[in-house]
């Protein structure tokens, strides 16, 4: 499991996260959502290692994160941060590639390449494979940084990452995936990290749609000024009242036909100024 405890980060006086717990398990896809600037990507960051808190501590499969060793962790947690860049001329494979670097010798083996293309496959972008990176538009970028975070976490077989081997499991933890992602693409990378999910994987995705996480995740944490405000299930969490009190619209949440999972429907004109903070 993953698990942050009473998590408080501070920029100067500003407390961008407020002793905020958030746990993640194997088999389970969890979503953050909130406003801009409710701490979202902070809590990431945090709990991927990124940025230390000023108060409060992250573990991973029962210890320290900081006690791994920095390539055991990085077999096993794979992040996808919103603005991942590359500045060299990498054709899309190789960018993929990087991802298997915990993994490999001074060369990708068959593994690697069989890992790197089961994700890019996984992601829709395989017939990019020999595409210089830096021509691709930003969708197809996002894909491939998707596909490079899935090969990152897969097992050293090349197959993908499940919930077996040793303590401590395989996490995916993901900001913003649909960035740049037009609808069919943006379910194309939520289904895939809700199949991984089920195969064992622990994911956590900070999304910017409350539907999306009414139908992808397991769970939902709500930020609001880098407080939680709302965990839990899905039809628990997304209510008439939390999206007025967070989101600042009106919105009416109905079930989503054929699955016990609510949808939220917003309607045009529909913003309360007086909310949005």
């Amino acid at each position: 499991m993953l698990r942050g405890e009473d998590i408080s980060v501070l920029r100067g006086s500003r407390r961008i996260l407020d002793a905020v717990s958030l746990a993640v398990a194997p088999g389970e896809m969890v979503a953050v959502i909130g406003p801009n600037g409710a701490g979202k990507s902070t809590l990431l960051q945090t709990l991927s290692g990124g940025l230390e808190p000023d108060r409060g501590a992250v573990a991973l499969g029962g210890r320290p994160l900081g006690a791994w060793p920095a390539k055991e962790l990085a077999r096993r947690r794979a992040v996808l941060s919103q603005n991942a860049t590359l500045g060299f001329p990498f054709t899309a494979l190789q960018v993929v590639l990087v991802g298997r670097s915990p993994h490999m010798g001074r060369h990708p083996a068959r593994a690697d390449l069989r890992a790197a293309a089961a994700a890019m496959s996984e992601t829709g972008v395989l017939h990019l494979a020999e595409r210089s990176y830096p021509t691709l538009s930003g969708g197809e970028k996002q894909r491939v940084q998707l596909a490079r975070v899935l090969a990152q976490i897969a097992r050293p077989d090349g197959e993908p990452a499940d919930g077996a081997g040793a303590a401590g499991g395989h996490y995916l933890l993901l900001d913003e995936p649909t960035n740049n992602l037009d609808l069919a693409h943006q379910h194309l990378a939520l289904g895939a990290a809700r199949r991984l999910a089920d195969s064992g994987v622990a994911v956590l995705a900070v999304l910017h749609d409350p539907n999306h996480a009414a139908g992808y995740a397991d769970r939902i944490h709500v930020l609001q000024r880098g407080r939680t405000i709302a965990a839990g299930t899905p039809r628990a969490v997304l209510t008439a009242e939390l999206m007025r009190s967070v989101f600042g619209v009106a919105a009416r949440v109905m079930s989503e036909p054929g699955r016990d999972r609510p949808y939220v429907l917003v309607w045009p004109g529909a913003t309360d100024a007086a909310s949005v903070h």
